[in-house]
């Protein structure tokens, strides 16, 4: 055990020896950090390609017309009103109630169905509607379209077409009713009349003239049932229904007089058309 006070004597040498290098080194880098402080350099942009000039992006065009999402939006909220732009704004409500009452008149109720009428209807509008639709293309949609108009000056010049055709086939009476109806003050011009009485005036006026028609074309086919009636009870045959043997008849004047083609004629007629 001679050799253990050598062996700690040599530890302990050492460990002092590395405490005073540690001490010395650290002291050194302390100097060293006071005297040249040097931070992380930040990174560098790429430089141009003519002496570091900046870099433009054109957008010539880019506002001027509206964006796709924009007409995507107004083809859905036009598409959601339709039926009721249908309805309350075109030619669509006289011709598929004249239509009916032409049905009624002959006797039938379910020959030609609703669905037959219906798509008569609507293509009888889109031929009356025509040039009022173009109208509107022309001076309205396409404007803004090319970036022309804007939204409000696109509306606004597009309705007019519209509103003239619904002024033109809107009576003096019905204007005057829901003017009264509303409360407000009678306009001096037709021109100033708003929309909100422009519609259901025009639809009054839409569904007067409907009857008018439907009235004159009950006529001839009331006097062949009135006709039919009396000859049954001067026969005696009370217990035949006058309809089954009237109905006949019916048909057969409504074919030999083309009872459908004076029915357009006559609504197509009745905005101006030719004929």
């Amino acid at each position: 055990m001679r050799w253990l006070p050598r062996v700690l004597g040599a530890a302990l040498a050492g460990l002092l020896l590395a405490l005073l290098l540690g001490s010395v080194g650290g002291a050194a880098h302390a100097v060293d950090l006071s005297l040249n402080p040097e931070g992380p350099g930040g990174p560098s942009g790429p430089s141009g390609p003519s002496g570091g000039s900046s870099v433009t992006i054109e957008l010539d065009g880019l506002t001027e017309t509206p964006s796709n999402s924009v007409v995507i939006i107004i083809a859905l909220t036009l598409l959601s009103l339709l039926p009721a732009i249908l309805l309350t704004c075109t030619s669509f409500t006289k011709i598929l109630v004249v239509l009916g009452l032409t049905r009624n008149a002959l006797g039938l109720q379910q020959t030609p169905n609703n669905q037959v009428l219906a798509g008569l209807a609507l293509f009888l509008s889109l031929f009356i509607m025509g040039p009022v639709l173009s109208q509107i293309n022309d001076v309205g949609l396409q404007p803004y379209l090319d970036g022309d108009k804007t939204s409000t000056a696109a509306f606004t010049d597009g309705m007019e077409p519209l509103r003239e055709f619904m002024l033109d086939q809107s009576g003096d009476e019905e204007l005057i009713l829901l003017t009264n109806v509303a409360g407000r003050d009678l306009p001096e011009d037709r021109d100033d009349v708003g929309m909100t009485t422009l519609v259901p005036a025009f639809v009054l006026s839409e569904l007067k003239q409907a009857f008018i028609i439907g009235f004159i074309i009950f006529i001839p086919f009331l006097v062949i049932d009135i006709v039919v009636s009396g000859a049954l009870m001067a026969l005696g045959m009370m217990m035949m229904p006058p309809v089954m043997v009237s109905l006949p008849f019916k048909l057969l004047l409504f074919v030999l007089v083309d009872g459908w083609g004076l029915v357009v004629t006559s609504l197509v007629s009745s905005y101006g058309g030719p004929g």
